[in-house]
């Protein structure tokens, strides 16, 4: 049946022109043009080009309009295209071409000042992708990369899981992504399959791992690994596994998720009410041995999204807002692109342990002469490190941040990006904080329990995690062990050594629950005719509470 696009489409919404119509852009260009934004799509090869006409333009094209399908002027005819200098400059570009071709075609485009969507990978050369990253920085143009379990509504319910701490602190994580075929030869099973997981590992980790181990087998190829296991080490303790192959009796994409207090499984061949379980499993100490306290299995609701649909569409609003973030920008894809090179490195030297490449340029983040900032620290672009601070080899600093003077940053310490430290601010090890989170003059991280001078308590360290957007008061101190959720709010001098929720207000020695804020940092009033609701004055938000957690409403 012949339809018209699904009227998706907004009022001065770019157009997009698709380059690659193989298996993978078909779906891409179905997306965009039920989106409404396909403008016209490019092949060099006839035979796809004809199949794109076809199933855009043609009398039975499902995107075709049946009311006037051959006029050259209908807004929803596609152009095909056999000449990549006929792209209209006013349009986006989808790329979905073959990934040894990525870079230049990216490259290409973001030099005529375009915006650019490239799927996975961003390119076969870490240098080469941050040189692109920075490229589209440089231009002010969108640079989005395919990473698409990004977009998958169980990994955003999952990220939500292990953001809130639902999960507890994470232990380790495993991904399998096997299949029977398709076979490549521009690129292992390594580069065509681990992307997606990488991707989605980092995000939950919340940092870069510290050293990548990986080994494969060649049996089809030479040179060409069809199966890898990639191992992924963070100081924190955590770990990653990462098996994928070609060469598997049936297909396979699992990925699970441990942590100190629950489990959680995704599995994208169960059905859509089973994709994503929650295991509430935990472990009891009987006569000092540990034993396993099972659970059953919680289906975690998730939206039907398409995640592909989810994708184009984000991909859609960064056109028309340049400046959001985005999960899978030109950063992110060098990122994966960093551990990719590892794991590549390790499998071409027997499988040693191996140091992703930082790529940390000390021209892209500014440091006061009295700072001192180790070698081996990560530190993002355009974040500021003031007078007498110290950041140590190891420690993490993410982009956009501020560090006051005298802040230290120990070397298993991972701080996101636009965060603030105030003046005097101590980030020791095991201490993750997340995007956006502020910490006031003085405010105190402990990561020791019992602390004695004369004993050696680092093998007892316990993390903390601060979710995104919390604000930690002046003089505060939060003892380690504990976990803070996003947009809570410590105020001044309080004392934290519970798990505090997200959006909760606490005060006080030990900190007590008094109240919730909004993610803008105003106090929320509870509406006298509906205890359990409440909107904030700034910005109008609405919320609804149980006493027990805030959710917008």
């Amino acid at each position: 049946m012949t339809t018209k696009p699904s009227g998706d489409r907004r009022a001065g919404q770019p157009r997009v022109t698709l380059l690659g119509y193989g298996r993978w852009g078909r779906n891409i260009a179905r997306n965009l043009h039920q989106l409404g934004a396909l403008g016209a799509v490019y092949d060099p090869d006839l035979g796809r080009r004809n199949a794109a006409d076809e199933a855009l333009n043609g009398p039975h094209g499902e995107q075709a309009d049946p009311d006037n399908p051959d006029n050259p002027d209908n807004p929803d005819r596609v152009a095909i295209l056999d000449d990549l200098d006929s792209i209209d400059p006013s349009h986006a570009v989808a790329i979905a071409a073959p990934a040894a071709q990525h870079a230049d075609l990216v490259r290409r485009f973001l030099q005529r000042d375009q915006h650019v969507f490239v799927e996975k990978p961003l390119a076969l050369d870490v240098a080469e992708g941050r040189a692109l990253a920075a490229l589209a920085k440089e231009r002010n143009r969108v640079l989005m990369v395919g990473h698409l379990l990004h977009y998958h509504p169980a990994i955003t319910r999952l990220s939500e899981l292990v953001a809130t701490g639902v999960l507890g602190r994470l232990r380790y994580l495993y991904s399998h992504r096997l299949n029977l075929g398709r076979f490549r030869r521009e690129e292992s099973s390594l580069w065509s399959f681990a992307p997606h997981d990488i991707a989605i590992v980092l995000r939950l980790v919340g940092a870069m791992p510290e050293r990548v181990i990986a080994t494969g087998g060649h049996y089809l190829h030479p040179r060409i690994a069809d199966t890898t296991v990639t191992q992924l080490a963070w100081d924190s303790g955590v770990q990653a596994h990462i098996y994928v192959s070609w060469l598997h009796p049936f297909k396979e994409q699992r990925l699970v998720v441990v942590g100190e207090t629950a489990m959680a499984v995704f599995d994208d061949r169960q059905p859509l009410q089973s994709k994503l379980v929650l295991y509430r499993h935990g472990v009891s100490w009987q006569d000092g041995a540990p034993v396993p306290v099972k659970a059953e299995g919680e289906n975690v609701a998730i939206s039907t999204t398409e995640p592909l649909r989810e994708e184009m569409r984000t991909f859609l609003d960064a056109l028309a807002d340049p400046t959001a973030k985005l999960h899978s920008d030109g950063d992110e894809g060098a990122r994966v692109l960093s551990v990719l090179d590892a794991a590549q490195r390790s499998l071409e030297d027997a499988g040693q342990w191996t140091r992703p490449d930082s790529g940390r340029d000390s021209r892209s983040f500014f440091a006061h002469a009295t700072a001192l900032v180790g070698d081996d620290a990560k530190v993002g672009a355009n974040t500021k490190i003031w007078h007498f601070c110290h950041v140590m080899n190891g420690a993490e600093v993410g982009a956009d941040c501020v560090l006051g003077q005298n802040v230290f940053v120990q070397s298993g310490a991972v701080v996101g990006d636009r965060v603030k430290l105030q003046n005097n601010v101590s980030v020791y090890d095991g201490v993750v904080l997340g995007d956006d989170v502020f910490c006031g003059p003085s405010a105190v991280f402990t990561n020791v329990n019992r602390p004695r001078a004369h004993v050696n308590r680092r093998g007892e360290f316990a993390a903390t995690r601060v979710g995104q957007g919390a604000t930690i008061g002046a003089n505060a101190t939060v003892v380690c062990g504990h976990n803070v959720g996003h947009h809570a709010f410590i105020g001044a001098g309080a004392v934290v050594t519970r798990d505090v929720a997200p959006h909760s207000l606490v005060l006080g020695c030990p900190a007590s629950h008094i109240g919730w804020v909004c993610s803008c940092g105003e106090r929320l009033s509870l509406a006298a005719d509906s205890p359990g609701e409440a909107s904030c004055d700034r910005c109008e938000k609405a919320w609804r509470t149980d006493g027990t957690a805030l959710s917008p409403r």
